[in-house]
């Protein structure tokens, strides 16, 4: 009976297998690059995308999201010549988007927002969020740099040099078609100074 007991013990603990050691989390690969611009001369988006290099097992943790999009707008055909001037209303993304890229500001514009969709309040994408912080009647500034800036006349579309004064201009969200509005020009300036959520930037 001692040697059965002791067999007994031996088998039982081969094959309940410890849990916690068997646990493996999901592993993913780094960010591929930014890919280009979906489709050329409009707003559309642009992808990056990882890859699972581990499975999760046994109740680890799931896989992140494997891609991810951002709003681009291409401002050249495949033939290499400009899009042309039709590219309404001004597009405009997060001013933190500009560190991104290299630094060549110009100009600045103080605009006051007049009127904004509830489509603003409904990006669920982290690229999204600072959409929330749109609010009729702020004063908000937009930087006009490379490569949105047309160098010929030293503006950006939509910007509202050739407005009139009080004129309602049109602006769209970058990455969500349905966060858009009205604003009104107030001061083109070379620095221009407001808080990070209210910084913009003409794409």
């Amino acid at each position: 009976m001692p040697y059965f007991g002791v067999t007994a013990s031996f088998q039982s603990s081969r094959r309940i297998p410890n849990r916690k050691s068997s646990e493996a989390s999901c592993l993913v690969s780094d960010w591929s690059e930014w890919s280009g611009c979906a489709e050329r001369c409009k707003a559309t988006y642009r992808l990056r995308r990882r890859h699972v290099t581990r499975e999760p097992r046994n109740g680890g943790e799931a896989c992140p999201a494997l891609e991810e999009k951002a709003g681009c707008l291409e401002y050249w055909t495949q033939q290499g010549t400009l899009c042309k001037d039709s590219i309404l209303p001004a597009l405009i993304t997060t001013g933190g988007y500009g560190k991104a890229r290299r630094k060549r500001a110009v100009l600045s514009g103080r605009e006051r927002l007049m009127a904004i969709t509830k489509g603003c309040l409904h990006g669920n994408s982290s690229y999204t969020h600072w959409m929330k912080y749109l609010s009729e009647g702020h004063s908000v500034c937009v930087e006009c740099q490379h490569p949105a800036l047309d160098h010929k006349s030293l503006h950006c579309s939509g910007d509202g040099s050739g407005a009139q004064k009080n004129q309602l201009l049109h602006w769209q969200a970058v990455g969500n078609p349905r966060c858009r509005g009205t604003w009104k020009r107030v001061r083109q300036r070379d620095t221009c100074s407001c808080p990070s959520v209210h910084s913009f930037l003409f794409i």
